[in-house]
């Protein structure tokens, strides 16, 4: 890449500067205070919590989550530690420096300042979600993403599939503060649920959407054991990584050309490399968030593929991120 064309990777969120296109997915290593502040000191452009409930949860029974050849498939049924521990730990994790990281995952040399923290909730009922936001609008965070599109809880369907349920639920907790509120959405496969879905959002201050969630309630069988390969809710599980890559792009895209511009959309799906990242970028995504990637290489992934985007972005001459985004040609 040559020296004298640096393309500038900086972007925003609901007006919420980023220094970088990538961070993490509300999902692998973000639940403790320790994985938080060796996110906080990555090379991630935010930091997002795990999605919290309104008590502790030890999650789904093991074996919960088995790597496959393009991906995973996991039924983690939302462990956290409640939104009080998170409502505790943002002083801190605002305050952190590389000093203060607990876990084996490598640090810089030098402290990175603290970056934005965008934190997760998920609530089983709407007046969980009430509680929650409510106590995150007079906290540090920075963002709120709400997030209505969890598979893997036996007994509670996604919200994000239930479009009246939604807009009741986007009612109630939308005049709560001024911090801007997104949602973790379902992966859609048709455009009248697209369009059904953009009107209801519509009609809330929503500053951002983050699609996709993994995509819920599929099975994988191994033929050597005759068996399912993850035991909760009979081995019916969301699928992660490459295997909906093409689905996130698909959300992404069709979400982008539905919403005024002043609502972000967060890429999510099966991203490990720069040439992923553009491939979302191009379909509308104003950032992305690594899951499986990061569940498999750890804080390393985030500047890694960084590095790589800058690379493509060079190369095609693009300046920055907003040059590129969106301008997805057709046939």
């Amino acid at each position: 890449m040559s020296s004298q064309f640096q393309p500038c990777l900086k972007t925003s969120i609901a007006n919420l500067c980023l220094d970088n296109y990538i961070f993490n997915a509300s999902g692998p290593r973000c639940t403790t205070e320790a994985e938080l502040l060796s996110l906080m000191n990555s090379h991630a452009a935010a930091v997002m919590t795990k999605s919290c409930t309104i008590q502790p949860r030890e999650g789904n029974a093991e074996p919960r989550y088995k790597a496959l050849p393009l991906g995973a498939i996991q039924s983690m049924g939302l462990p956290n530690l409640g939104y009080e521990a998170y409502l505790e730990m943002l002083p801190r994790l605002k305050q952190a420096d590389s000093s203060k990281a607990l876990s084996s995952e490598p640090i810089p040399s030098k402290p990175i300042p603290s970056k934005p923290i965008v934190v997760s909730v998920s609530g089983f009922c709407v007046s969980d979600n009430v509680t929650m936001v409510k106590a995150f609008q007079q906290s540090s965070a920075d963002l709120i993403e709400v997030n209505f599109s969890c598979p893997n809880i036996e007994g509670k369907p996604q919200l994000g599939y239930d479009f009246e349920q939604t807009e009741q639920a986007l009612e109630a907790i939308c005049g709560l503060g001024d911090k801007p509120i997104g949602l973790k959405l379902p992966p859609y496969f048709d455009f009248s649920h697209f369009s059904s879905m953009a009107n209801v959002i519509k009609k809330f201050p929503v500053k951002f959407i983050t699609c996709i969630n993994s995509v819920g309630n599929t099975l994988v069988i191994d033929p050597d054991t005759e068996s399912a390969i993850i035991k909760p809710k009979g081995g019916f599980g969301g699928l992660c990584g490459d295997y909906i890559k093409p689905i996130g792009l698909a959300n992404v895209r069709a979400f982008r050309e539905l919403l005024p511009d002043s609502i972000d959309v967060i890429g999510v799906g099966g991203i490990k490399s720069g040439s992923d990242a553009f491939e979302y970028l191009l379909a509308g995504a104003s950032a992305v968030q690594i899951a499986t990637c990061y569940e498999n290489e750890g804080t390393q992934c985030f500047e890694r593929i960084t590095a790589e985007l800058i690379e493509i972005l060079a190369a095609k001459q693009y300046p920055n991120i907003a040059a590129a985004k969106g301008k997805l040609k057709l046939l």
